[in-house]
């Protein structure tokens, strides 16, 4: 299989330049290793998307999709793979969408830790209305929806699904392609909830192009597996866009704990049951 037998061939409306390309040509590159490599089917593959300027990943990756509501990614992946666990589910959320009005899908899916993997396209913007302020968005901008500047200090994410309890949380850079494939590789195949974030900056909206490539840093000797030096890691930038700023970048943890769906045995079997409904005669029983 070739990254290209991905494409769609649908025009792309992303701004010329926009650096959700190298989001799509990570996500479309990992995947094609995995089929290769026989760890997964592509058949088996399926995204979810929502809301936002990342959501046109729906129309340019050719693989099962689902296109949810406004922050509503995280419950529909949850729900499609209890339908059948056998599906290598991946989503796709904006920092937008993910911590406004998703927040609280967030914290569940974590502390749930389902069987899913989970990139968060985060400009620190909502870009696609034009540039307004998030929950990570840094202290001190000014922008359509807050003209008096922001006086709330950012949440940080990572800190957010570590304590959560989140089996998997990474951070990659939308310019670094090849450490960005490797580490969705990586989260697609870990049992358990696996979070990335990705920073990706807006060319129209928030440029930190410059300011990303002077601070961001690769974790290099990282115990994974050491809860605590991920927190102390996932600490060390505060999403502002402070002179000093050191930003990593990598897995910062991995364990194996019990995945959500290998509690419950009686799902397991059900979706694969045939079965040959009669959609006239249920659709009768509705119209009585």
């Amino acid at each position: 299989m070739k990254a290209e037998e991905l494409n769609t061939g649908e025009k792309t409306t992303w701004c010329p330049g926009c650096t959700d390309f190298g989001i799509l040509t990570s996500v479309k590159q990992a995947i094609t290793n995995l089929v290769n490599d026989e760890k997964v089917k592509r058949e088996n593959v399926v995204g979810v998307s929502g809301v936002g300027c990342f959501d046109k990943i729906y129309d340019y990756l050719n693989i099962n999709f689902f296109h949810a509501l406004h922050g509503r990614t995280l419950p529909t992946m949850f729900g499609i793979k209890l339908g059948n666990p056998e599906l290598n589910v991946i989503g796709f959320g904006g920092d937008g969408s993910t911590y406004a009005e998703g927040m609280a899908h967030v914290v569940h899916s974590c502390r749930y830790n389902e069987d899913t993997t989970f990139l968060v396209f985060d400009n620190q913007r909502f870009s696609l209305t034009t540039g307004q302020a998030t929950p990570v968005t840094e202290k001190g901008f000014a922008g359509p929806s807050t003209p008096l500047g922001v006086h709330e200090k950012p949440i940080n994410p990572l800190v957010l699904t570590l304590t959560c309890g989140a089996s998997f949380v990474a951070r990659g850079f939308a310019l670094d392609i090849p450490n960005l494939t490797k580490l969705i590789e990586a989260a697609m195949m870990h049992k358990g909830f696996s979070f990335v974030e990705i920073l990706q900056p807006c060319i129209s909206y928030n440029n930190t192009i410059q300011f990303l490539r002077d601070h961001i840093y690769k974790l290099e000797n990282h115990d994974a597996g050491n809860y605590d030096e991920a927190m102390k890691k996932a600490l060390e930038w505060n999403y502002c866009q402070d002179e000093n700023s050191k930003i990593p970048t990598g897995i910062f943890y991995e364990t194996n704990s019990p995945v959500y769906e290998d509690q419950w045995p009686q799902l397991k079997p059900w979706h694969n049951v045939e079965r040959n409904p009669d959609f006239r005669k249920l659709l009768a029983e509705f119209k009585k």
